[in-house]
């Protein structure tokens, strides 16, 4: 039997225990946990005492950091009204794509029960995001993951690694079709193609750009991650 936490199990459950602390004021902090790459928690404006609130972690992308990525989703969050996990690897990518699951899943367990310490999290909205090496990290380990992963945010992921799937999280997936650094036929295309045969809920789209996140489609997903439960979306036409 492979070891769950080698195949990127977390044990972290939205709802198991109420916060135990006062919530954040509104606003970007650093989280405390960790002496280097420490996690970044966007909190939106307006929330209301106990209701649970969304939850979206988003991962940067290959040499990348939390100071990078942020802006592709962080006023979507003080906007929208859903709190921004932004963790950071301990090394230059995720330590998935480096040698397998090891210290970046145990640094996320971390940092989730942190946030479900002072925020009741909504089961029902959980999405872990993220784009290139983030993407790839986010839809590996989201997929490993949906005993709390509801929805996936994939953009421009280079691959998928997923050694037992668990739930059946919606999965938002995205790729320009000028992509040179990860081309989208060995990529996105492939992706596709496997996860629908497995049978997941899956958005994809395609849009004329390079290895970049483009802002109307991360608004989409945004869209996808919010809609209601019973909303569907499918295949979206490619953006000009």
């Amino acid at each position: 039997m492979l070891d769950p936490y080698l195949a990127g199990h977390l044990d972290f459950m939205p709802g198991a225990d109420a916060p135990i602390l006062p919530p954040l004021e509104p606003g970007r902090y650093g989280m405390g946990l960790f002496a280097e790459r420490d996690a970044q928690l966007v909190v939106p404006p307006g929330l209301e005492p106990d209701r649970p609130v969304p939850l979206m972690v988003l991962f940067h992308g290959g040499g990348g950091s939390a100071q990078k990525i942020l802006p592709m989703m962080e006023q979507h969050a003080a906007t929208k009204g859903f709190l921004l996990l932004v963790p950071q690897s301990q090394f230059p990518t995720w330590d998935l794509v480096i040698a397998g699951n090891g210290p970046d899943r145990e640094r996320l367990d971390t940092a989730l029960d942190a946030v479900a310490a002072r925020f009741p999290i909504d089961p029902s909205r959980v999405c872990f995001a993220g784009h290139s090496d983030g993407g790839s990290y986010a839809l590996s380990l989201g997929l490993t993951n949906g005993q709390f992963v509801t929805h996936i945010i994939v953009s421009s992921a280079g691959f998928m690694s997923v050694q037992r799937q668990s739930g059946a999280p919606r999965i938002f997936m995205s790729h320009g079709v000028n992509d040179e650094q990860i081309p989208i036929d060995r990529s996105a295309r492939a992706h596709a193609a496997l996860l629908r045969e497995a049978g997941y809920d899956l958005t994809y789209m395609e849009y004329n750009g390079p290895h970049a996140y483009q802002p109307p489609v991360v608004a989409l997903a945004v869209d996808f991650f919010l809609a209601p439960a019973s909303a569907r979306r499918g295949a979206v036409p490619v953006p000009s």
